[in-house]
């Protein structure tokens, strides 16, 4: 148990009397986790503050840590806020990490079996809520524990203005070791230094998920907290269900953003190239039908030509047999029979003179029918047919090599594609040096997300940054300059989206916390139950 040295806490049992006023210096260990990953794990986590009344005045007894694990709900220690249950006048109060208000709380449910308790936040404040691991604990993982240690707000000269007060808490980090564990409940054995005031405070890996929340530490020497027990989240699991209470869970692999941009790099050229090989097998193909189109037109000119030349070679023979016979009249003086063999004799020949001057000529036959493509420069050739063959509906499946998911849902995506950019008719996407992209400000949360499609290699690709509640309210502000809403051609309009995203993503963090990366395939028409793309 980690008490502070005002009294605040009764004692719990036995054996949890060791962890007296934990005051182990914070920067024993490095911290190794994904740094923005755990400040954003840090935003769930909350004060919980006793303060005792007689009616006219406060009186400020002691604190501990708590996370936000559901709209309106924290979980936190038994022990933190047992004065609450024994002594009517105590009150409880919840500040949050940032913002400007505290908020009152309450006791929903009690368990000092295995040191838990389950708060109601008034007025159920927007405070971000905390994601779990789905799964086992390994040895030797790096973990964080986030709170607000008592000695640190001593070291700093805090008065109780300024405790009460919303404020960042403290993250220590170390790693699991398994093998031990307490007798009373299961426990997560940590390095992570803890003090008094951690009670209650989350135990997180290294993609902010919770993995315990922090209840005792042992002694050494008397004073000094050497390693901390956390409540596992499979009494977490069973506590939680008991109040009816449900909580985000990740199963996913723990991978840094690193590994995710390296694999992500290396998909993406693997994609190009595939697009480009099936580019120039399909023009080579294109450059064969149309040689061999030009080679049966070819040969079409020719017999064109030979049968005019037969033509006319069969009208003068007919025409020299007419004169033959106008001229065996005219001798045998039928001078009648001989003009009318003599016309027609003229009429044949002029025609056989005709057709024979119309027959197509050898250059005709050699001049292609259409320009041949050029295999050698597909891509480029192939861009006017690659932006029709973009448009329509696609379906999207994650890719969880490529993905780096703590919160999300990973189901298929599937929405509708213009070649102008416009997602489900609604939602306008920038072309820019990095292809096509639009990053979107919730109105209602500490978050943005940049959504980037690649239609050439079929590749939807989502980042998601957990920000400061500042820094969200700075960009929402930004996005409401953009003055209109769903799709548009207008060059002004897109310019100005253009502008606007990019001094968005200039305030964002160097990496997200969360990439979910989708291979998409062109449809047909959207079949039901399947979600529109996030």
């Amino acid at each position: 148990m980690i008490k502070p040295r005002t009294g605040l806490f009764g004692s719990f049992k036995a054996v949890l009397h060791l962890a007296l006023a934990l005051l182990l210096p914070l920067a024993l260990t490095p911290a190794r986790a994904d740094v923005q990953d755990i400040a954003a794990a840090s935003r769930s986590v909350v004060r919980v503050a006793l303060v005792a009344t007689d009616g006219q005045n406060a009186y400020f007894v002691g604190h501990g840590s708590g996370v936000m694990i559901a709209p309106g709900r924290v979980l936190t220690n038994a022990h933190v806020v047992e004065l609450a249950r024994s002594e009517s006048n105590i009150v409880i109060g919840i500040i949050p990490s940032e913002g400007t208000n505290s908020y009152g709380g309450r006791i929903l449910a009690y368990s000092p079996g295995n040191d838990l308790a389950l708060l109601a936040v008034d007025d159920a404040p927007s405070i971000p809520i905390a994601t779990f691991l789905a799964g086992p604990v390994e040895d030797g993982t790096r973990v964080t524990a986030i709170g607000y240690p008592g000695s640190v707000d001593r070291a700093q000269g805090m008065s109780i203005e300024d405790i009460i007060r919303p404020m960042s808490a403290v993250r220590t980090s170390g790693n699991v070791s398994a093998g031990r564990a307490s007798r009373q409940f299961d426990t997560v054995l940590h390095t992570a230094p803890l003090a008094a005031g951690n009670s209650g405070g989350p135990l997180v890996d290294d993609c902010g998920r919770v993995i315990g929340i922090n209840s005792f530490g042992s002694l050494s020497d008397g004073s000094d907290a050497e390693y901390g027990f956390a409540v596992s989240t499979r009494e977490i699991a069973s506590f939680l269900r008991q109040a009816n209470v449900q909580v985000r869970r990740s199963s996913e692999t723990c991978r840094s953003m690193a590994e995710i941009d390296a694999a992500q790099q290396a998909a993406d050229e693997r994609a190009r190239a595939e697009a480009a090989r099936r580019q120039n097998e399909t023009a080579l193909k294109d450059r064969e039908r149309a040689i061999a189109a030009r080679e049966q037109a070819q040969q079409q000119v020719i017999a064109r030509r030979e049968n005019m030349i037969a033509i006319a070679a069969l009208l003068l023979a007919a025409a020299a047999l007419t004169g033959g016979a106008a001229v065996l009249g005219q001798s045998r003086g039928n001078i009648r029979h001989a003009r009318r063999f003599g016309g027609a004799a003229g009429v044949l020949l002029l025609a056989a003179v005709l057709t024979f001057a119309l027959r197509p000529s050898f250059n005709s036959a050699d001049a292609p029918a259409e320009p041949l493509p050029d295999a050698g420069n597909a891509v480029g050739n192939d861009m006017d047919g690659a932006a029709s063959a973009e448009s329509g509906r696609w379906l999207c499946r994650l890719e969880p090599g490529l993905s780096r998911v703590t919160v999300s849902e990973t189901t298929d995506l599937s929405f509708t594609w213009t070649p102008q950019g416009c997602l489900d008719g609604r939602t306008q996407f920038q072309n820019g040096a990095t292809g096509w992209s639009r990053a979107l400000v919730p109105a209602d949360e500490a978050a943005v997300s940049v959504r980037r499609f690649d239609p050439a290699i079929g590749r939807y690709r989502t980042d998601n940054y957990l920000v400061s509640a500042q820094s969200a309210a700075e960009m929402r502000a930004l996005r409401d300059k953009i003055g209109w809403s769903g799709c548009s051609s207008d060059p002004e309009r897109l310019a100005k989206l253009m502008q606007i995203q990019g001094e968005i993503e200039a305030r964002l963090p160097s990496s997200p916390n969360e990439r979910l990366v989708y291979h998409c395939e062109r449809q047909v028409p959207k079949t039901a139950g399947q979600s529109t793309a996030p």
